[in-house]
């Protein structure tokens, strides 16, 4: 039977869901949205050619699906042509595995957009799965802290990179600012987020952190995932310069969060303290090898990186030198 979760009211809101093989959240992620206090105007789920029963399941709960090949998704490309055929003045947007945690998720995620003209982004809190280990919890915790705060360019002199700090896996945008700098940037290893906001705070725009507004949202990664993916942000960094060189570098934020760690760890495990250190390092060597990857063998980076298909599909020969 199918469920409709359709609306007409104002303003419009659209929820925009990229998806890929992820039967196994659907059912509870798509239930929850549709016990939502905030009435959506429209569901659009664009699937990557899943195997499973993801764009099945979608259609259950009457969102519109939108499948394209599985080495045509891009990050910023794909959101951008999905947002500019939304009808919603307002987008929402969600991972496949992030599961709002209360019925007025939503609404409070959207409120800041409703309330203040000039905030043109909203993201929320990100809680730990029920299965989160230790550490991926403390990572949530220092990330996405239990205070709201609303951010505008001029606070790039006191937070530096933090600055720029959003997810997309949970994150609502006024969609005619975000038409202001052109949607997404396509081609990116990842960090659409972060590019469009860094573009939207120079405009005069702000982004506004609504602590609660929550998700449940994590990773129990692996050490090698921690360096692979400590990788691609190097790799963001060095590809998209402009980011560092106006909202500043992100070493002050990593020795906060070790800092954090250490602390965290010495009141409730001392015994993980070796394998935080680890990571730690193995994070260090990965972010620096990222950002120099123009001077590392072109068969070995594919290998070193968590999105191996983007080395394939999306490089060209001007990623590898300082052309960008």
């Amino acid at each position: 039977m199918s469920i409709s979760c359709v609306a007409q009211k104002r303003p419009l809101i659209s929820i925009i869901l990229p998806t890929w093989n992820g039967a196994a959240f659907m059912r509870e992620l798509l239930g929850v949205l549709c016990s939502q206090t905030v009435l959506f105007n429209e569901l659009l789920v664009v699937d990557s050619s899943s195997s499973d029963q993801t764009v099945e399941i979608a259609k259950e709960f009457g969102a519109e699906v939108v499948v394209i090949p599985e080495e045509e998704f891009d990050h910023g490309g794909t959101r951008t042509m999905i947002s500019k055929q939304a009808q919603g003045d307002i987008l929402i947007f969600l991972t496949q595995d992030a599961v709002p945690t209360s019925t007025d998720a939503l609404v409070k995620l959207i409120q800041p957009l409703l309330s203040d003209e000039t905030i043109a982004v909203t993201y929320g809190r990100q809680l730990p799965n029920r299965d989160a280990t230790l550490l991926a919890a403390h990572l949530r915790s220092f990330n996405y802290p239990n205070q709201t705060v609303v951010r505008s360019f001029a606070d790039r002199e006191r937070l530096g990179f933090q600055t720029v700090f959003v997810s997309n896996s949970f994150a609502a945008y006024r969609k005619i600012a975000l038409a202001e700098v052109d949607y997404f940037k396509s081609g990116l290893i990842f960090g659409e987020d972060t590019c469009a906001v860094g573009r939207l705070l120079m405009r005069g725009y702000k982004v506004a952190y609504v602590s609660d507004a929550m998700v449940f949202h994590s990773h129990n990664y692996s050490c090698l995932q921690e360096f692979r993916r400590s990788f691609d942000i190097g790799v963001l960094h060095v590809t998209e310069e402009w980011l560092l060189d106006t909202y500043g570098r992100a070493e002050g934020r990593g020795w906060q969060y070790v800092k954090s760690g250490v602390i965290h760890l010495m009141n409730v495990k001392k015994a993980l303290l070796p394998n935080f250190f680890w990571r730690i390092f193995l994070k260090f060597i990965g972010y620096k090898l990222g950002y120099n990857f123009q001077s590392l063998p072109q068969c070995l980076i594919p290998f070193l990186s968590m999105h191996r298909s983007w080395w394939v599909s999306f490089r060209d020969a001007s990623v590898f030198h300082k052309t960008l």
